[in-house]
């Protein structure tokens, strides 16, 4: 008697809700009420709202007692393979989205519930025309497992854990169906914009297959790249964290650069023909890069660098010495030749070299005649014989020749000594007395 007492005194005290779904999908009494695949509860009856739409009162067990404000009810099934075997699964709000307890007897609303969808639902949907398409589907399949179904069976039985997990990621997809939505709704607006684009479309897919068929060609060097991956990417492991300052410093440069982003458009679309023109361009470039046959292409003149390298940077071992490289011998020799170059600078930018090319576009000076040219001449030291020189006679002595009239030994003259100082003393150049010269070597004459 004590132990019907006590039972009673429980049952009075059961927490129940009622839950407006839009149709109870072939729900009977003594179903079970489930909160992530354990056993919450269960269904106690089921009648018609004065709308038309099903009222499910669920006893629901102390654990899980009260129900918040937030819970979702949506009526599944446990298998395919038979008719009421549905249940009544809650989806508890979340901490932060939980609301206020619901009282005992109280009602999950309509917005709150979602009803099964039995599969001859989905076919009243289909027209016709449809449905007979789909029955040869069917027939379609019933014809390729004909005589084959072991092997299938065997084949579905390790497709089963894909199919389970499968499973899941359908019914999270499912559990938000607003986001759900936006899902398939983004995704149609993306495959109507691949479709405006399907010529370049077709272009990408076409350079990308003969992108990876060349990648396919060398499947032998890929895979000793591959291989070498690991030890460069835990060498690279170090100079990554050193790169997140630097990333850093970087922003500064990507905010400013974000205006000139914005005015970027019309530039790449102007390189979008480019980029198409220089596909032949690029196609030949493969042979200068590869090209069958030694020494004739890019890939071996890379190789041959590290030879070159050592030859110019040193030291090499030659004619049975060691002996420094190309490139520091070469510093060195530059190095000791350059007081020679600073002396010959002058020479060659002033009136010397450069006046000598500068004379083709004129002569000398200019009068009121015009442009008149001054020639200065050397002459050897040979024997005046009646006013004709005579080469083949013994020449002067540098006493007789200086006596004559002649210099000799004009060993150090400045830059533009053969011209004369038109009264500014710009002529001979000696930079201001730095230069190593002799400004009184210049032409007898006025």
């Amino acid at each position: 008697m004590l132990i019907a007492i006590l039972l009673l005194l429980k049952n009075g005290d059961s927490y129940t809700v009622t839950a407006n779904f839009q149709n109870a999908s072939q729900l009977v009494k003594g179903n079970e009420v489930e909160v992530a695949g354990t056993a919450a509860g269960t269904i106690d009856d089921i009648s018609l709202a004065d709308d038309g739409t099903a009222l499910v009162k669920m006893t629901i067990s102390d654990d899980y007692a009260p129900l918040r404000q937030g819970t979702i009810a949506t009526i599944r099934s446990q298998s395919l393979s038979g008719v009421a075997n549905r249940y009544v699964q809650l989806q508890m709000p979340s901490a932060d989205e939980e609301g206020a307890p619901i009282k005992d007897g109280g009602t999950l609303a309509l917005h709150q519930t979602v009803s099964e969808v039995d599969l001859d639902q989905l076919f009243n949907t289909l027209d016709k025309k449809t449905i007979g398409h789909f029955k040869d589907v069917i027939k379609g399949f019933a014809r390729s497992y004909d005589g084959i179904g072991p092997q299938t069976n065997k084949g579905f039985h390790y497709l089963n854990p894909f199919l389970s997990s499968s499973r899941q990621v359908f019914d999270q997809l499912t559990v938000d169906e607003n986001r759900f939505r936006h899902l398939i709704v983004d995704t149609a607006s993306l495959s109507g914009a691949l479709a405006e684009r399907s010529p370049d479309l077709e272009q990408f897919v076409s350079n990308a297959d003969q992108a990876f068929s060349a990648l396919a060609s060398e499947n032998q060097n890929l895979a000793t790249t591959i291989g070498a991956l690991p030890g460069f990417m835990r060498n690279f492991n170090t100079t990554a964290v050193n790169l997140r300052a630097t990333l850093d410093d970087l922003d500064p440069l990507v905010d400013a650069t974000k205006p000139v982003a914005k005015k970027l458009p019309p530039f790449t679309q102007a390189l979008r023909g480019f980029a198409t023109d220089a596909v032949p361009t690029v196609r030949r470039l493969d042979a200068v890069v590869r090209r069958p046959g030694p020494d004739n292409d890019l890939t071996e003149l890379t190789a041959l660098q590290p030879r070159l390298a050592k030859i110019a940077v040193g030291p090499v071992r030659r004619n049975g010495k060691t002996r420094p490289g190309a490139l520091p011998v070469s510093q060195k020799a530059l190095t000791r030749g350059l007081p020679a170059l600073a002396f010959f600078r002058p020479y060659l930018t002033t009136e010397g070299l450069s006046g000598w090319f500068d004379d083709f576009g004129h002569s000398g000076v200019v009068d009121a005649n015009g442009g008149m040219g001054r020639i200065s001449t050397t002459f050897n030291l040979f024997t005046v014989v009646g006013g004709i020189p005579n080469i083949f006679g013994p020449p002067l002595t540098l006493n007789q020749a200086e006596s004559d009239g002649f210099r000799s030994n004009n060993l150090k003259r400045c830059p533009g000594a053969n011209e004369r100082d038109p009264g500014d003393g710009s002529t001979p150049f000696t930079d201001n007395g730095t230069l190593d010269c002799n400004p009184t070597e210049v032409p007898t004459g006025p």
